[in-house]
């Protein structure tokens, strides 16, 4: 089976290195639509880098995260050192650092993690982590912090919400000591749009939108596995740029099958998703929570939410608030919140809201 290889995100490569060659001074915040390639970008990245980098990269996505152990055993790993037939712990932070060069997570050892637990305290987490980051530095090594999936632990307290106390700690790493990049990536718009109207954050981060690939990008992506003309048309037409369903439509075409007859398959389901959605609006009126208070959605308002896309492609974030936040958090809808506008997750949506529009 032929692998379907990494392409062209010169643009945002560009951007991301441009911020790694400077001195770490804000947080960078990677979104946007889900399926946009963002965590395969960042995997990109790392693995070009060159050694002067030490990445330490935790992905939130498959973690449960309950309470603050479960947060800080998602951060660390237990190191090990092999020495012969026998494995004896690393017990100071220059042998942890030692044989760092790339990582998944943040390298600890029994005694130090004794002490991150103690008194269930994030300060004790992230002052191990200040003094193994000074250590890498100190090698004459950049120290990289990524988050994949953050908005994971949104909801976990630990005397008020965990995000804040990670935040102060993020800003505290760049703009106060300059001793790590920190970057944060989520598909989680919601998420993002609490984060982006966080006074704390305020001159203290940026926003990198990794987007669906445009028109000429995703001629050039199918071209490369004998896509046609018509069939990247076609894929244009039903997908848009969205990675992840034309690696669906190249998988179809490596197969020997037809290009044509997968778009239309993909999108009469996401129409059966989308028709199923509305109907069962009409039975329950489920709940969204706004700034701490509960509020209605309400079916009615959802289809005019849904009209406003017959002829539009965006719109503002502005009325409906409930029923944007509801579509939003079902994965339709996308929020750019830099932009304070919506819009569907993808063309394939698109399509879809029009068609089941139409006969509402």
């Amino acid at each position: 089976m032929r692998d379907i290889e990494f392409h062209n995100r010169e643009k945002e490569i560009k951007e991301i290195r441009a911020i790694l060659d400077r001195r770490p001074t804000l947080i960078t915040f990677i979104y946007g639509p889900i399926n946009s390639g963002k965590t395969e970008l960042i995997n990109h990245v790392i693995e070009e880098l060159p050694e002067e980098y030490v990445v330490f990269y935790i992905n939130l996505r498959t973690k449960l995260l309950a309470s603050y152990d479960d947060f800080i055993e998602s951060l660390f790993e237990m190191e090990m050192e092999t020495d012969g037939a026998s494995r004896k712990r690393k017990e100071t932070l220059a042998e942890l650092v030692s044989s760092v060069t790339k990582v998944a997570g943040i390298p600890i050892n029994k005694e130090f993690l004794d002490y991150v637990f103690k008194d269930n305290k994030p300060k004790n987490a992230f002052s191990y982590i200040i003094k193994l980051f000074e250590e890498v530095r100190a090698r004459g090594k950049q120290p990289v912090l990524v988050l994949d999936e953050l908005q994971k632990i949104g909801d976990v307290k630990v005397n008020g919400f965990l995000i804040y106390e990670l935040f102060n700690f993020f800003i505290d790493l760049t703009k106060e000591k300059h001793l790590a990049h920190v970057f944060v990536a989520t598909s989680d718009s919601l998420f993002l749009e609490r984060v982006y109207n966080e006074a704390m954050l305020s001159g203290r981060c940026r926003y990198l939108l990794v987007d669906d690939f445009d028109g000429a990008t995703t001629a050039a992506f199918l071209g490369g596995y004998g896509c046609t003309d018509d069939e990247t048309a076609l894929a244009w037409e039903y997908c848009g740029g969205k990675p992840v369903c034309l690696v669906e439509l190249i998988n179809q075409k490596l197969g020997g099958g037809v290009v044509k007859e997968k778009c239309e398959d993909i999108f009469k389901v996401r129409v059966s998703q989308l028709r199923d959605l509305l109907d069962l609006l009409g039975y329950v009126t489920p709940q969204v929570l706004l700034a701490g208070t509960e509020y209605l959605v309400e079916r009615e308002n959802v289809v005019e939410i849904l009209k406003d896309f017959v002829d539009r492609d965006v719109v503002s974030f502005e009325g409906y608030r409930p029923e944007k936040h509801f579509m939003v958090k079902k994965n339709i809808l996308f929020l750019d919140p830099k932009e304070g506008t919506v819009r569907p997750q993808s063309r394939l949506d698109l399509l879809a809201v029009r068609e089941v529009i139409a006969g509402v």
